[in-house]
């Protein structure tokens, strides 16, 4: 995919998944202090406008940097900062590419997942984003077509957050409620699975919807 292509679709699905700041706000409500919604609106408004100022030369590194740094700036919370050191490390995995493709996308995502497991000291298991990140990680690692390791990341994301309801939460805010956190479902990885959804049908769109 031509990068200013990929700069489109991050664009439409960052518009889409503010869609779901509501969502995102009643289940860290449950879990937290109840402002993933607001960091998530703030930091993909913030990122649309960084993407939308960006020249149209721009390599697919500068693409994810500029996202990491304009997300990082909109808010001051734990999860911005965890996101925007994501973007970062996966930045570095796109410095020799030109066109990303489903390679590209699959170590890009590997790469935020380890850098977000490494700053956030936390696990498989803890019952945070990282336990959507990697199933998607593994999808698209595995996938032959892209479009199919996208649905299948879709599809492995969606059952890790059905399975973090019966987990405990061993992190963050969410590690206060100790045995109260299981049977809640878990927002950051539900953040995740619905950037991913928002992804794949922003990439379904017709090039004209993408304008």
């Amino acid at each position: 995919m031509r990068t200013a292509d990929l700069n489109v679709v991050a664009r439409r699905a960052l518009a889409d998944l503010v869609g779901y700041a509501d969502e995102l706000r009643d289940l860290d409500q449950a879990l937290g202090d109840g402002d993933l919604g607001v960091t998530i609106s703030l930091g993909a408004g913030a990122v649309i406008e960084a993407l939308e100022q960006l020249p149209e030369d721009a390599t697919a590194a500068e693409l994810a940097k500029a996202c990491a740094k304009a997300f990082a700036n909109a808010n001051p919370s734990t999860m911005a900062a965890l996101v925007a050191g994501g973007l970062l490390a996966g930045s570095k995995t796109l410095v020799d590419s030109t066109e990303p493709n489903q390679a590209d996308a699959a170590r890009f995502v590997r790469a935020a997942g380890d850098n977000i497991a490494l700053r956030g000291k936390t696990q498989l298991g803890d019952k945070t984003i990282l336990d959507a990140i990697m199933p998607a990680a593994d999808a698209l690692e595995a996938g032959s077509d892209p479009v199919a390791a996208l649905d299948a990341a879709v599809v492995g994301a969606e059952r890790a957050v059905a399975d973090t309801k019966a987990l405990q939460s061993r992190r963050g805010r969410a590690s206060w409620l100790q045995e109260r956190s299981i049977g809640l479902q878990d927002p950051g990885a539900t953040a995740f699975l619905r950037l991913l959804q928002c992804w794949q049908a922003a990439l379904h769109a017709a090039p004209a919807e993408r304008n």
